[in-house]
């Protein structure tokens, strides 16, 4: 019997994966995350969460089901999880006061077939304004870690955001909506 395998180490992923009565399996993906010069945010996420999905499937069993995916912040750069405290402030003190969008990049194949699914979801957030000495509160927090954009809409992070337009699920970054329609029409696997 074929298995639901989700290539995320995120637990944040894991956590969305688990409100629904469908049992899977976690294995992260370890590739390294390599951007390619020229592609648009879009293609990249919808590149690496390939890249995952693949990795994972080599070492699956035939008709295994990989769930892959990246999550980045768009706000004229690309921003991804900060290394640093001053990259998080930096991208934070360029969140702050304005929109964003969250892109988050989805890839399902199975393990052993050419069937691929791979697609993205974009979300509008709107973050308030924040003065210096709330930035650092904030990332004092340290929730800001391994959060692409350094914040978790999930967490502390939902009191610097205003409001957002779209899938909320996707700016956690597993756009569960579209997962859903994936695995449902293309995998013939049910969440509900």
């Amino acid at each position: 019997m074929s298995k639901l395998i989700l290539a995320s180490g995120s637990p944040r992923r894991a956590e969305i994966l688990k409100n629904f009565n469908i049992p899977f399996e976690v294995i992260p993906s370890t590739i390294e995350e390599k951007v390619h010069e020229g592609e648009t945010p879009e293609q990249i996420v919808m590149a690496l969460a390939l890249e995952k999905a693949h990795d994972i499937s080599n070492s699956c069993c035939k008709g295994d089901i990989i769930v892959a995916a990246d999550t980045v912040v768009v706000k004229g750069d690309v921003l991804g999880k900060p290394q640093s405290y001053d990259e998080a402030y930096n991208m934070l003190a360029k969140l702050q006061d304005d929109v964003h969008e969250v892109i988050t990049g989805l890839a399902v194949i199975q393990a052993g077939s050419l069937r691929k699914i791979v697609t993205f979801e974009k979300t509008t957030v709107k973050v308030k304004p924040l003065t210096d000495a709330k930035i650092r509160r904030y990332i004092d927090t340290g929730e800001v870690w391994d959060k692409a954009g350094s914040y978790a809409i999930q967490g502390i992070g939902s009191a610097i955001v205003e409001w957002i337009a779209g899938d909320y699920f996707n700016v956690v970054g597993l756009p569960i909506n579209k997962l859903e329609s994936i695995l449902s029409n293309y995998f013939y696997i049910e969440l509900l």
